[in-house]
Parts: C-alpha cells; structure tokens; sequence
C-alpha cells in the first residue's frame, strides 16, 4: 500500500506538510516521550490477507529480514540518546519468519526492555525451534514478554475471510499452546465488520472464556481493535486548531512516542521512520539512526487523521 493518488481528495489534501488544502497550518507532532522503538522484521508473511495495511504476503520482500546485530546498534542508540524506552516491539510481515526473532527478543530483554511481539501465531510461531526458543525466553523473561495475536474477529468465518479458510482453527492451536505454556498474550482485531465496540469485545470475551485464555476484553490494552485503514477514504486534515476543537493532545498521537527501524530491500543499512503504519512513504523516513529521527513528525496522510487522531488508535501496548 503506497502513497498514490488514487482518489480526488487525494489530488487536493496531503500534499504540503505545512498547510492544508485550505491553506491551514497543519499540524505536527514532536517527539516528546519515546516509550516504544518498533522494528519491522521483514515484510514475508506465511499468509495473504485480503486487507494488509503493509501487503505482507510469502513473495513480499520489499522490506527484508532485519538482523539481530542491527536491533543491537540500535539499542545501544537508546541508550547514547538517553531515550526513556522501555518497550522493544516486533512487527511484520509475520516476526517468526525472521530466523532471528528469537536472539533479537533475547537480546532486548537482557537490556531489561519489555518485549512486545505481533505475530499471527500460526505455523512460523510453532516450529520447534521457535517453541523452544520462546520457552527459554519465556523462563528466564516472563513477565516482559508478551505477544499480541492477531484477531480479526472472534468468530471462525469472519475471521477466515480475512487470513484465509482454515486460518481461525490453526491460530487456536497456536494461541492454546501459549495459553499452556504461560506466556502473555493479548489480542489485536478489527472494527470493520459492522458492530458495536461493546458486540465485539462481548465476542471477543466469549472466546477467551471458551479457550481459557487470560485476556480482558474489556480492556483496550488487551484486547485491541483497530480501524480500518484505507488511503483513498475521504478524510479532513489534521490543522493546529483541531488539537482545542478535538480536545487532544498531540502528545497523545503514536508518532509522540514511538519510532520503527526498517530495513529496504538493497539498501546497507536500516532507516528510522516515524509511524508503523507508513512503511513505504518516503516523507515518513527521518534517517538512518535515532538522532536524525527526533525531530517532529506533520501529520501529513489520511492515516495520521483517521487511525490516529480521529480514531484514537496505537499500535503500542
């Protein structure tokens, strides 16, 4: 999913990171409290879903599998900048295809981060050496190691047309595999499907009661359900008087407290960006290294409005 313009609001609005279509001062977010430094794995994924926001797929490898030398320099940055994070988080593509999710994981939480994974929780999670790998971690980390399951929706057919027929049935197995081994899940869903917040985590709850599974629906943390991201939506601009006519902060915007490391395909070395959602848009990447990524972010996409701002939605735990 690339920045094209695909629709006529798009040919008007996020164009100038200084103003607006109507002219307005657009608004921007400062780095202000860096809590979460993300690192995208790889764009491979095992499945194809039928809506991805990253277009992950097992033939998509325009973002490459990031290694565990490369989270290490940057954890080190961390620590040069004096940056306050304290969460490490792992995103894909599917993270257990990366063949060193495991040793960059490890590697995160001897430096006493907590670690965040997101994963599918399918076949790549379920090797064995994976298994082995996260009852190590798991032993000697636990209470910092926690892994967000992706759940598009709590029932098997809506949840199938999302990831593929039969996908609902292996997630379970691997989701019941954490649940046995004591391993901290929480779950990540989607809104798209017509029902009220309170119909889905209502669903979601049944699913957990039903499967044992120490998840609290109710609780936005643990049972995350995300808006539908689509480029082409018609969408307002964010301006610097919407922060009083909203009653928000732009501290409360993702990219006030998170960056993510990829690394392109060709390219020698990772680059910092400023959002999680906006893998592929140039004026999102700030450099190759921490500093270089501590200036302020315009809120230049229809994401930056409708996921953050409007929807209210982090991808941080």
């Amino acid at each position: 999913m690339k920045d094209t313009a695909t629709g006529q609001q798009e040919l008007s609005k996020f164009q100038n990171p200084e103003l607006t279509a109507k002219g307005e001062r657009r608004a921007s977010v400062a780095l202000n409290n860096p809590g979460t430094l993300w690192f995208n794995t790889g764009t491979l994924c095992n499945i194809t879903c039928a809506n991805c926001y990253i277009e992950s797929s097992p033939t998509n490898d325009a973002l490459v599998y990031i290694t565990a030398d490369e989270v290490s320099e940057y954890l080190d940055q961390i620590a040069q900048r004096r940056w306050p994070v304290t969460e490490i988080a792992f995103t894909g593509g599917e993270p257990f295809m990366n063949p060193q999710i495991v040793e960059m994981t490890r590697r995160a939480l001897e430096r006493g981060f907590e670690v965040l994974i997101l994963t599918n929780a399918m076949r790549p999670m379920m090797r064995k050496r994976v298994r082995a790998g996260l009852l190590d971690l798991a032993a000697n980390y636990r209470d910092k190691l926690t892994l967000r399951i992706s759940v598009d929706h709590w029932g098997a057919d809506l949840h199938d047309k999302e990831r593929g027929k039969g996908s609902f049935a292996i997630m379970l197995q691997g989701m019941n595999w954490l649940r046995d081994n004591d391993i901290t899940m929480t779950v990540a869903g989607r809104t798209v499907w017509g029902e009220s917040e309170a119909q889905s985590r209502a669903g979601y709850a049944r699913l957990f009661k039903e499967n044992g599974y120490r998840i609290d629906a109710a609780d936005p943390a643990r049972t995350v359900l995300f808006p539908e991201m689509d480029e082409t939506a018609d969408v307002p601009e964010i301006t610097e008087s919407c922060w009083d006519i909203l009653g928000k902060s732009p501290q409360s915007v993702m990219c006030a407290s998170s960056r993510m490391v990829v690394k392109r395909k060709g390219a020698a070395k990772p680059a910092v960006l400023a959002c999680t959602l906006l893998p592929y848009s140039p004026q999102f990447e700030l450099g190759q290294t921490l500093q270089e990524a501590e200036g302020s972010v315009a809120l230049n996409h229809p994401h930056c409005a409708k996921f953050c701002v409007l929807g209210g939605a982090s991808c941080s735990a």
